[in-house]
């Protein structure tokens, strides 16, 4: 600054230090306070604790450094000083949620502050109107500050200026330019040791990749920015609120409120920012709608909107209006008044140039479709609809869903259809560039509504054949493509490894019954790490998904059948594929049916144990229950050949083999048509060996498996300290036959660490993912092992479901538990069947006629289910 003396040149390091080493910067301001300074170090110490309790501590401490920092630089009677103070103080009182107060402070400093100051006061300015959401006044400061910071070869600020100037044009959706601001600026930073910069630049270039559509490189680059953050031991309230959007955007919604709760609890212990609480709160409500949770969006929508309100910061007030609108109407509130409110939401947006202009304007139009007012509803939707044709992947799809909004109000069932092929095309190539199953399958769910829309349209039809195309369109999707698989990054491998260690002493401490909440809170840690790092990973190129194709299917099927059992508002429809043609027959209530499934889940637990014989009658009777729900008219129908039963997500525990009309037959289940079309056109491997694989703690020890291994020569045969995961793996790729004989555990609330049990510790679902083969036929003789989570439209996440996309044909897996003892004598007659020629279907159905009839062999019968085609 020109009005500095040489002699405090050290002390003014210390404000570019608070952004490269904030702890080194806060101490060293701390020892020069201790040591009788001058006004003018007094005020440059002052300000260093100020922005440090600003940006990573209590608000009201850093005003009143702050204000001391301005006092003393009057006193120095030092004009810049004062001028970069007031700035700084400007930028406190405004995330305080004291606008005017901070706007004035402003004002004070440009006019006080001159030349290189002045520019970088203005730079502090256009951060404020970005954080207030006035973009305009933000660009214009900006332009101001940038000649002059780059005519006094001032890198740090420039950086700072493009790096704030690319975040103002990803807010106005201009991504190219925000992307070469970043691209100029990280050059700057790389020449400099501002740490803390050089995290933020990371992290604005991962809110970059996701205003791309690109979500696996946005959380890679938000995941190694915290990393930077966390060695320099700051907060990221911010980086959380970019990643609950991206959160959001991927399906993961649940996880994104977690986040943003957490980071509202630790902000308000401490004291921290207002402004940040209220952008936390816009980002928590905006996950709580997303995930179906409409009251606490409301509550958090509704509470934002009043801070961002006293704030003055209309542009983040506007979008929280938005939230709030959506999540009443998602709790079934409709009134003229939010017709008007969301169209001038949508306005007031537009004016702003916000990306989510058309997505208020689509919910104005859904409202006043709801109360039958359908001139506005024209009008608003023909709003919306013009995003379909630019922008990121959300955008467009929201202008589609809009245009067949459009079309069904206009009686236009062939434009309904195409509004949804064009939207579900955009989702399709957007699935594409995901790598994660996980992320793909939860993907799926901003498509369900062009789903729901086509088979609405296809039922009123008539045409069964249209209706099975349009189910298959956007069910289990995540099968259709392998998922990508990194068998190279040493990061990924090493947590997996680190994980299975944890998780086999925890379960070693349980069973000695000893306390694990210090192994648990490591096991979560590694499994989140696990879960960050197979996010990472991209897909591949756009329009590389399958297509279903019904005339092969039905070529296919040869004497055989196969249900597609399909939800359209709330009601079954059972669509049997077979003879040449689709037939259509009506079902019953689908709530009704997945009562009854439940009811008949708990049963067979029960008849897991010895002595509930007496329950079996009853079992059997929900199983005709579950029949007439579910295949009611088709059962005359089903001819004589096997049967393949096509569940949507919500049913997929049903144990079909129970169900009268199917008890005797060949059975498969598959989660699509498409992937059992796929599974019966898998060819075997040429070379293709057996492997037994017996896991510890099993209360018969695997009996079956040294029967097996006498039965099959040639069979590998991994047990005691050989069954661990790395020879598992190895072994299992590219096997023609897999028998697994491994306790099995299902995690509802994380499907891909579903594990079986392996010596030293879990072989989880992302350990599956790593093959490059999985084996041809596969047989998993423990507990549950066919468990699955219903996510996205209408996706399963799982074992089996992890196995089907990776090459294997078919599997056996029960879905409920089951009794060891009684599992041994099943798994022999299979076996024989399968030595004998016959298909998984077949050796499963024969092996369950084999069992003695009492309730436990039966029930144990009815737990396991083949699925796929082999």
């Amino acid at each position: 600054m020109r009005d500095v003396t040489a002699g405090s040149e050290a002390i003014l390091e210390l404000l570019p230090l608070v952004f490269a080493d904030p702890g080194e910067a806060r101490a060293r301001a701390e020892h020069v306070l201790r040591s009788g300074p001058s006004s003018l170090d007094g005020s440059v110490a002052h300000q260093v604790l100020g922005i440090w309790q600003r940006d990573f501590g209590d608000l009201r401490i850093a005003l009143r450094h702050l204000r001391r920092a301005r006092d003393l630089a009057a006193r120095a009677e030092s004009a810049d000083r004062e001028a970069d103070v007031l700035a700084t103080l400007g930028v406190a009182l405004v995330h305080a949620g004291r606008t005017r107060q901070g706007l004035a402070s402003f004002e004070r400093g440009v006019a006080r502050g001159s030349g290189h100051t002045r520019a970088r006061v203005l730079y502090r300015r256009a951060y404020v109107w970005w954080v207030l959401g006035r973009h305009r006044e933000a660009l214009e400061d900006v332009r101001r500050a940038l000649p002059v910071l780059r005519q006094a070869a001032d890198d740090i600020w420039t950086a700072r200026a493009l790096t704030l100037r690319a975040t103002v044009h990803l807010a106005l959706g201009a991504v190219d330019r925000a992307v070469a601001d970043f691209t100029a600026a990280e050059r700057l930073w790389d020449t400099t040791g501002q740490e803390h910069d050089k995290a933020d630049a990371v992290e604005s270039r991962g809110l970059a990749a996701f205003r791309s559509g690109d979500i696996p490189a946005a959380l890679r680059l938000l995941d190694e920015a915290e990393e930077r953050y966390a060695k320099l031991g700051t907060p990221t309230y911010n980086l959380s609120i970019r990643r609950c959007e991206v959160l959001r955007a991927a399906g993961l919604a649940p996880e994104a409120l977690a986040e943003a709760d957490a980071a509202i609890a630790e902000l308000d212990r401490i004291g921290g920012q207002s402004t940040r609480k209220a952008e936390l709160l816009l980002a928590a409500s905006w996950a709580a709608r997303s995930a179906g949770d409409a009251h606490t969006a409301i509550a958090r929508a509704a509470v934002a909107v009043r801070l961002f309100a006293a704030q003055r910061r209309t542009w983040w007030e506007t979008h929280a209006r938005l939230v709030l609108i959506e999540a009443r109407v998602a709790a079934g509130r409709r009134s003229g008044r939010m017709v008007a409110d969301a169209a001038a939401v949508a306005e007031r947006l537009a004016s702003f140039g916000s990306p989510a202009a058309p997505e208020a304007s689509l919910l104005a139009g859904r409202i006043a479709l709801a109360l039958g007012w359908t001139a506005d509803a024209e009008r608003h939707l023909a709003v919306a609809a013009r995003s379909r044709y630019g922008g990121p992947p959300p955008a467009r799809v929201t202008g589609w869903a809009a245009q067949a909004l459009r079309a069904r109000a206009a009686g236009s069932r062939r434009g309904v259809l195409e509004a949804c092929r064009r939207g579900l095309d955009v989702l399709d190539d957007h699935r594409m560039t995901l790598g994660a199953s996980e992320l793909r399958a939860h993907a799926t769910a901003q498509g369900a509504e062009l789903a729901a829309l086509a088979q609405e349209v296809s039922l009123a039809q008539g045409s069964a054949r249209r209706l099975l195309a349009w189910s298959e369109r956007w069910r289990a999707t995540v099968l259709s493509a392998p998922p990508t698989r990194p068998p190279d990054d040493p990061a990924l491998l090493s947590g997996l490894t680190a994980y299975r260690e944890i998780a086999a002493r925890a379960e070693a401490a349980r069973m000695e019954g000893r306390p694990v909440p210090a192994l648990e809170r490591e096991q979560r840690r590694l499994e989140r790490e696990v879960r960050s790092r197979s996010r990472h990973m991209g897909g591949a190129a756009a329009g590389a998904g399958y297509r279903f194709d019904v005339d092969r299917l039905l070529d296919r099927l040869g004497d055989g059948r196969l249900v597609e059992l399909v939800v359209v508002d709330g009601r079954v429809h059972v669509l049997l594929c077979g003879q040449g043609r689709v037939r259509r027959f009506a079902g019953g209530s689908l709530d009704r049916a997945v009562a009854e499934a439940g009811h008949v889940q708990a049963a067979l637990r029960r008849l897991a144990h010895p002595g509930a014989e007496a329950r079996l009658p009853l079992v059997e009777e929900a199983g005709r229950r579950l029949q007439e729900v579910l295949l009611a008219g088709a059962v005359p129908h089903l001819g004589s050949g096997p049967v393949v039963i096509v569940p949507p997500g919500a049913l997929h525990q049903v144990p079909w083999a129970l169900l009268p009309a199917l008890r005797e037959r060949v059975l498969s289940v598959s989660p699509s048509a498409g992937s059992w079309l796929r599974a019966r056109e898998t060819e075997p491997p040429p070379r293709g060996r057996p492997v037994l694989v017996r896991g510890p703690g099993l209360a018969t020890g695997g009996a079956e498996v040294p029967e097996l291994a006498g039965r099959y020569g040639t069979a590998t045969v991994l047990e005691d300290d050989e069954a661990r995961v790395p020879r598992v793996l190895a072994e299992l790729d590219g096997a023609g036959l897999a028998h697994l004989a491994a306790h099995g555990t299902f995690r509802a609330d994380s499907p891909l660490f579903s594990a079986l049990r392996m010596a030293d510790g879990p072989l989880i679902v992302h350990d599956f993912e790593r093959l490059a083969r999985s084996p041809y036929r596969i047989i998993l003789s423990s507990c549950e092992t066919a468990r699955l989570a219903s996510v996205g439209a209408d996706e399963l996440l799982g074992v089996v479901t992890a196995l089907l996309p990776l090459g294997t044909a078919g599997v056996v897996a029960s879905s409920a538990p089951v009794n060891d003892a009684a599992v041994v004598p099943l798994m022999l007659a299979l076996h024989k069947g399968l030595d004998a020629g016959l298909s998984l279907a077949e050796a499963l159905r024969d092996a369950r006629a084999a069992l003695p009839g009492d309730a436990l062999h039966q029930a144990t019968g009815w737990a396991f289910a083949a699925f796929g085609a082999a």
